[in-house]
Parts: C-alpha cells; structure tokens; sequence
C-alpha cells in the first residue's frame, strides 16, 4: 500500500481479518453482520485498488480470508486492479497466488495485476520487508499497476471513451 501511496495521492486502509474474526465468524448473510464489519466490506468495494494479502495456511488463504470475501459483493470488484500478495513459511507456496488468489478475484471479474509478490518469513525483520529483490518486485507490480489505478478513477463514461480512444 505505502508503494502505490508513493506515487498516486491516495487515502490508505488496511483491513484485518484477525480484528474481525469474533463479529465475523458466526454470520451467515451479509445482513446479520455488526456495523464495523460492514464498514470494512463497504472499504473494500469501494476502492480505486486492493492489494489483497493472505499468509498460507494448508496450500491456500485462510478460511477466514475467504469468508470475508464471501460477503463481498460479486459485481462490487469488477475492473478493479488488484495486487495479489501471500506470504509462507517457505517458497514451496509461492503458486498460491496463481492457483488459488487469482481464481477468486477472477470470479469477482476483477482485474488481477500479472506479478503477485510472495515472501517468507526469511524476507521481514521487524514486519517490514528486507529482501531488497522482493522490494524491487513489488514495486515493479505498482508500476505496472499505476496505469490500471488512473484508468479506474475516472468516471464511467470517461472511461469508456479513453479505452475507444486508446
């Protein structure tokens, strides 16, 4: 998030899903959901751009990761640029991101950006990433992604017309 706020004026938001988890766990509809749930999916949806990620658990995001994007709206991500990310114990996981993200955003009929970033444990110190070749990956997958993020803040029709146009 902090690589794209670097480049493009952008309000950032993270969502947790560890902070979420007691008033997500029981729900069934997104109706029986408590207010800040809704606040958050309402956060989601409403972004230029997601940078969407999950750490691994068993090949896959988690079962919550998923029961969160379970009450996503399926028409709310259309278009929109997401940056796939997961981290991992080891690099044995790193085809997560195309195996198992990219399906699920492809369903939501979201523009998912073709390099995803994956680390492990090996690549932080103190949360923060220290592999300086992941470092660079991840800021050649916002470059690429700037693009996509402008094209998707402007108006509908604007849009339309700058995609004849091009």
């Amino acid at each position: 998030m902090e690589l794209i706020a670097e480049e493009i004026p952008c309000e950032q938001r993270l969502v947790e899903m560890g902070q979420l988890a007691p008033q997500l766990a029981g729900a069934v509809w997104r109706a029986q959901l408590p207010a800040f749930v809704e606040r958050e999916l309402a956060a989601v949806e409403q972004a230029d751009v997601l940078v969407v990620a999950t750490p691994v658990f068993r090949g896959s995001y988690t079962g919550l990761f998923k029961h969160f994007f379970d009450f996503v709206d399926q028409d709310a991500l259309i278009d929109k640029p997401v940056l796939l990310a997961a981290t991992g114990g080891s690099e044995r996981h790193a085809l997560m991101i195309d195996h198992q993200l990219r399906p699920l955003f492809s369903f939501f009929q979201a523009r998912t950006l073709p390099l995803g970033v994956y680390a492990t444990d090996k690549d932080f110190a103190d949360y923060r990433l220290q592999n300086e070749a992941l470092i660079q990956r991840a800021r050649l997958a916002v470059e690429r992604a700037l693009p996509l993020v402008e094209l998707s803040r402007l108006p509908r029709s604007a849009n339309a017309e700058e995609m004849i146009a091009a």
